[in-house]
């Protein structure tokens, strides 16, 4: 399992559909925007281990972590995190789970941090997706569970 952790200020993803551009996760103030990549072999075990991390993660403003300040997470699932463009000029995307994997576990993340007290929003799986943010810092560091 893998995640881009990014420090903000305030973030959003949007969903783009036939009717126009709709917002179904957005966060306000200081907290944290992840992506989260699954993996072949990723587990819910594996999903726990990341929701506890990014919980207690002390990157925020005056090294706190989301716990300290119960700070909100935007959670969104992208599988392109696994993209592999070492040969050639088109990525690969082998390393991905598929849908029917990658969901639960996307999902588990977002209920880990939920029983462990965190307001969480997210985006919507599979979607066609927006994200806008303001990276404070900037600050971005990457997880591998």
């Amino acid at each position: 399992m893998r995640a881009v952790v990014q420090r903000v200020d305030g973030a959003k993803v949007s969903v783009v559909t036939d009717a126009g551009t709709e917002t179904v996760g957005e966060i306000v103030g200081e907290g944290l925007c992840v992506l989260v990549g699954v993996t072949h072999e990723d587990t819910a075990e594996k999903a726990g281990q990341l929701a506890r991390k990014l919980w207690s993660l002390r990157i925020l403003e005056g090294e706190k972590s989301c716990s300290d300040v119960n700070a909100p997470l935007l959670v969104i699932s992208q599988f392109t995190l696994y993209g592999d463009a070492r040969k050639g000029r088109r990525p690969t995307w082998n390393a991905a789970a598929p849908g029917p994997v990658a969901e639960p576990l996307v999902d588990e993340v977002v209920a880990r941090l939920r029983e462990l007290g965190a307001t969480v929003e997210t985006g919507r799986f599979g979607a066609d997706m927006r994200v806008s943010l303001t990276n404070h810092g900037p600050f971005t560091v990457q997880l591998e569970m």
